[in-house]
């Protein structure tokens, strides 16, 4: 079995806005790229999950979230990264489905197709949503980062809180 970090798109590898789905405003978050050279030289498995409301909100489309994707896996590829695959919910809020975290479909999904052992991983989210997804699957290790959403350090039930995915040397060691 193989041993992951799922990682949280808007808000951890990329600077928080209000539905990115256009290349021009995507700007990647400050030592992102390091940490997931880091993750992958210690043998984990990088995975992306992300929900993306603004496509049942119908704010962009399939289409537009395929190309952002593909754009953003291209630039990770640039520096030697692989992300080894992307899921995501285009789901909004309200809509009644098992892939919206917290949820756990999207990991539940990754689990299967990938043979990842969830004792054995970690997933680092932005929002109160995604380290409570974590804790829905069993994943070992949740990490809440500061550099997105905002959010009160009591009402998280992450294992670690850090200022931005730069600093996770500091938590997955080899």
């Amino acid at each position: 079995m193989n041993k992951a970090v799922f990682i949280d798109r808007d808000g951890v590898i990329n600077i928080e806005k209000d539905y990115v789905y256009k290349i021009k405003d995507f700007e990647f978050i400050d030592g992102v790229f390091e940490a997931c050279s880091y993750l992958q030289k210690l043998g984990y498995v990088l995975i992306v999950i992300t929900n993306q409301s603004g496509i049942g909100r119908g704010y962009y489309t399939q289409n537009d979230f395929e190309t952002l994707t593909y754009w953003m896996l291209n630039e990770f590829e640039k520096n030697g990264i692989t992300i080894t695959k992307v899921y995501h919910c285009p789901h909004a809020p309200k809509e009644e489905c098992r892939c919206r975290k917290p949820k756990t479909g999207m990991i539940d999904e990754a689990v299967e197709e990938l043979d990842i052992d969830v004792t054995k991983s970690y997933l680092i989210g932005d929002k109160i949503s995604d380290i409570e997804c974590a804790k829905n699957a069993k994943i070992k290790t949740s990490i809440h980062v500061k550099s997105g959403h905002s959010f009160d350090e009591k009402d998280s039930n992450a294992d670690f809180i850090i200022d931005s995915i730069k600093e996770i040397k500091n938590i997955i060691k080899q």
